[in-house]
């Protein structure tokens, strides 16, 4: 069939044409507006689950819901080499830029302009006496606020500052974070504590942010109170029904169908997993010659789909691995797709666990394993060990 009207969107954060089986996230996302705009007072929230389920889409989706509804929004992505602060800087300055023309008096723009520039300017990583950022802000930096060089401090009356801008029209300010597990250990305590400001003060501002499964005990490990802080969203791979109503509505907009047996077979490939099935998905269509796309046309398209899941999804990540990290998963991936216990790893290798803490500490840092709970550990992607098995040690 013609693949320029191929409706299937298989990539990094793209969101897919009909966003299925999320419909319990948005509703909370948009009681949380709700609930902001009327002045009641309403916790942060943070979305968790592994590589591919969609976290990144409903991110954007949430700051598009946001931007509906007149608020400033701006977006980050934490790297874990990386500080906060000027991040944070540039996505308020353009959730304060989206607000501005709607402000009646530009001198309210003005001082928070200057103490954000304040705060972007006392970074304790830059070289003494030098900025290399450079926020656009005409303004002159404030003196004594959001400037002390401590984090917390600064971060929480960055945070008021904004609300108070945003309070003066009657909306609100959602930052959001993306892959929130990689924000360095100080710099979560300075966000759990300005979050826990906001939601004492009751000031229209919320961090939403995205993040691998162990997110919500990273948080807590930096602030006991984070439990009560945020919101927390769990999300899976998609039930049955929302699997095929995601292949089925935006092949229906293209006059073409699925039968049954496809839909089956499908499933059964992408295990209810939405990156798995816009790929599945995409390569069925290109593939097949004509509606409905049937169970052959799935089974003759299902290696050309697993190669490209195997290249670009597992294989890009499997390659940022070191030797010795390549054989600690390699021995996740024998004892089973469930969490494992390190100590099972160390046996399975012949080696104590803790000769095996820097490898394991390593792979947690490139994102590509997780702590699911003490002593045991996960892969951030799903069939990652099915990959592994089939890949020479």
């Amino acid at each position: 069939m013609d693949p320029v009207r191929n409706p299937y969107a298989p990539g990094a954060g793209q969101r897919p044409p009909e966003l299925a089986g999320r419909d319990r996230e948005l509703q909370q996302f948009e009681v949380v507006l709700e609930r902001v705009a009327r002045g009641r007072p309403e916790r942060s929230m943070v979305v968790t689950g592994l590589r591919g389920v969609g976290k990144t889409v409903l991110l954007n989706t949430f700051k598009s819901m946001a931007m509906q509804r007149l608020w400033g929004t701006g977006k980050i992505e934490a790297r874990p080499d990386q500080s906060i602060r000027r991040p944070v800087s540039a996505a308020l300055h353009m959730a304060i830029r989206e607000l501005a023309p709607r402000h009646r008096a530009p001198e309210r723009i003005e001082e928070f302009l200057s103490v954000l520039k304040a705060f972007a300017m006392r970074d304790p990583a830059a070289a003494k006496g030098t900025s290399h950022w450079s926020p656009g802000i005409e303004v002159p930096a404030a003196r004594g606020r959001a400037d002390s060089g401590d984090l917390e401090i600064d971060l929480t009356e960055l945070f008021v500052d904004a609300a108070s801008v945003a309070t003066d029209l009657g909306v609100g300010i959602a930052l959001f974070i993306d892959e929130m597990q990689d924000v360095q250990a100080a710099d979560v305590s300075a966000l759990c504590a300005a979050c826990h400001e906001l939601s004492q003060s009751g000031g229209p501002l919320i961090v939403v942010g995205a993040g691998l499964p162990h997110l919500p005990s990273v948080l807590s490990a930096s602030k006991s109170y984070s439990e009560r802080l945020f919101r927390y969203a769990r999300i899976d791979k998609l039930d049955r029904e929302a699997a095929d109503l995601a292949l089925i509505l935006p092949a229906r907009e293209e006059q073409v169908e699925f039968t049954q047996d496809a839909l089956d077979a499908l499933y059964e490939a992408a295990d209810g997993y939405p990156y798995f099935v816009q790929a599945y998905g995409k390569v069925a269509w290109d593939l097949a010659p004509r509606s409905p796309i049937t169970v052959e046309d799935v089974k003759v398209s299902a290696p050309e789909a697993e190669e490209e899941l195997a290249v670009g999804f597992f294989g890009s990540r499997y390659e940022r691995a070191t030797p010795a990290e390549r054989d600690y998963m390699h021995a996740m991936a024998q004892i089973g797709d469930e969490p494992v216990a390190t100590s099972d790893v160390a046996e399975a290798l012949g080696r104590k666990p803790s000769s095996l803490s820097p490898a394991r500490d390593s792979l947690i840092k490139k994102g590509l394993i997780y702590s699911a709970e003490r002593g045991q550990i996960a892969f951030t992607v799903p069939h990652f060990g099915r990959f592994l098995r089939a890949q020479p040690i």
